[in-house]
């Protein structure tokens, strides 16, 4: 009898193993078809020439900055969704998704107007030094690809949003037509029609602007627990466009700033040997295989976190953290190894000079090493701060990092101390996600995060 009354007590589980899986799975392949999809682009653009990459690789540093913007501002407004729905508010769960949606469209249509107004001003302030038929393909790629930022923000507000009702199959489907219009039309333009970078950049246009029409076209379907209806029942809601700002402002602000002090970074490497520069390069390739897992784990966390906290199941959301700890760790551990495991044969495929792929080896193991001790309380610590909508305190806290612990000290070690890349990667992965992981552990411990759910 009494075994009976305590299976009775028992809590259901709010996300079983199984949904957690399908929640994460699609997320793992989603992040891995990225970077793939990524080297793919510019062993392509290779062939059109150095101008031509270093064309792709100037403008995209300046539309990563808005994309990794824009998608934390979407998850953010996901997060607000996900609360509403821990409260089984299912209206103001549908009116949050609408509101996101607007505010993405809305603000990344301003910002493409404005980077198109500002063109000459932006590429001669921050790539002036450039030889002029760089500046020229520069230009080119430029006035194409950034038309495709506010297809890129809708499709990450979209996918922020399928990921708040657990189907993230559905924004991996999307991400493979993304991805297989991108690369198709990159070899046709390139290698079938001989065209120059012209032909990277169209085919980035078109494939971000059609997965943001058809992932707004699935969200349509009123069968779907979140959706948008028509335009005509649109309401704009002041209290539900607050409370997105509330935590989708400072998450986005943070994400800039962050890709921001990745740019300063650029600029002080470039000022290094070629040695150094191509050793950086190496690294940052390896370096997004070493976290794509960890940061498919961080995408799933911000629903479980929010609805948890949505519906005042504070020990819930505790819950749920530790197992996505866990899990984190985990694959971090047995990807990195495997990395590290492989690097003599990855050096052998790059055949860079014996100094640069020393210092290659050297950044790769502090990284891989680094990313499987720290990066887990550096970064999901604080994404589950921010679905609970303590985003305020992760922003003050990730510029202060960033800026004092990453960037000074890159300058510092790297620069001034005379240890070049190597003394930037040691700021970047050993002090800056020390400092993280200490600061945002212990407002997790402190619980003050319970008192900034959404009102």
């Amino acid at each position: 009898m009494k075994d009976e009354q305590r299976a009775v007590s028992v809590k259901p589980e709010r996300f079983t193993n199984r949904q957690l899986l399908a929640l994460i799975g699609p997320l793992l392949l989603e992040q891995f078809l990225a970077i793939g999809v990524g080297l793919a682009d510019s062993l392509m653009v290779s062939h059109v020439g150095d101008a031509a990459i270093s064309a792709v690789s100037l403008v995209d540093s300046i539309s990563n900055l808005m994309i990794y913007a824009f998608s934390a501002m979407a998850a953010g407004g996901a997060a607000v969704a996900g609360q509403y729905i821990g409260r089984r508010e299912a209206d103001n769960a549908n009116n949050a998704a609408q509101h996101l949606v607007l505010l993405l469209g809305g603000v990344s249509i301003a910002i493409t107007l404005l980077l198109y107004l500002f063109q000459r001003v932006v590429l001669t302030t921050l790539f002036g030094h450039v030889e002029a038929d760089v500046m020229a393909a520069t230009n080119t790629y430029y006035r194409i690809v950034i038309a495709s930022i506010p297809g890129i923000a809708l499709y990450n507000g979209g996918a922020a949003i399928l990921r708040t009702i657990e189907r993230s199959d559905i924004s991996l489907y999307v991400s493979l037509l993304m991805n297989a219009v991108n690369v198709t039309g990159n070899a046709i333009l390139i290698f079938g029609l001989g065209m120059d970078v012209s032909g990277a950049a169209i085919p980035t246009l078109i494939s971000r602007t059609l997965a943001a029409c058809v992932i707004l076209f699935v969200l349509c379907n009123p069968k779907l627990p979140l959706h948008l209806s028509n335009i005509r029942s649109f309401s704009f809601r002041p209290r539900l466009m607050r409370n997105i700002l509330y935590i989708g402002i400072p998450s986005g602000i943070e994400n800039g700033m962050f890709q921001l002090g990745r740019l300063v970074l650029f600029s002080l490497i470039s000022t290094f040997t070629t040695a150094a520069i191509v050793a950086n390069a190496i690294g940052n390739t390896l370096g997004n295989f070493h976290l794509f897992a960890g940061q498919a784990v961080n995408l799933g966390l911000t629903p479980v976190v929010s609805q948890c906290v949505g519906a005042g199941e504070y020990d819930e959301a505790r819950y749920y953290m530790r197992k996505l700890t866990k899990v984190c760790y985990a694959l971090l551990i047995v990807i990195n190894l495997l990395i590290l495991a492989a690097l003599p044969l990855i050096m052998r495929v790059y055949g860079v000079s014996p100094e640069a792929e020393r210092l290659a080896i050297r950044v790769t193991v502090l990284h891989g090493v680094s990313s499987m001790i720290l990066w887990t309380p550096s970064f999901l610590v604080p994404s589950f701060l921010r679905a609970a909508g303590d985003a305020r305190y992760t922003m003050i806290v990730s510029m202060c990092s960033m800026w004092l612990c990453r960037v000074l000290f890159a300058y510092i070690l790297g620069k001034y101390l005379g240890y070049g890349v190597e003394g930037v990667w040691f700021a970047h992965a050993i002090l800056d996600w020390s400092t993280r992981s200490l600061i945002f552990f212990r407002r997790y411990r402190s619980g003050v995060w319970m008192e900034k759910a959404i009102r």
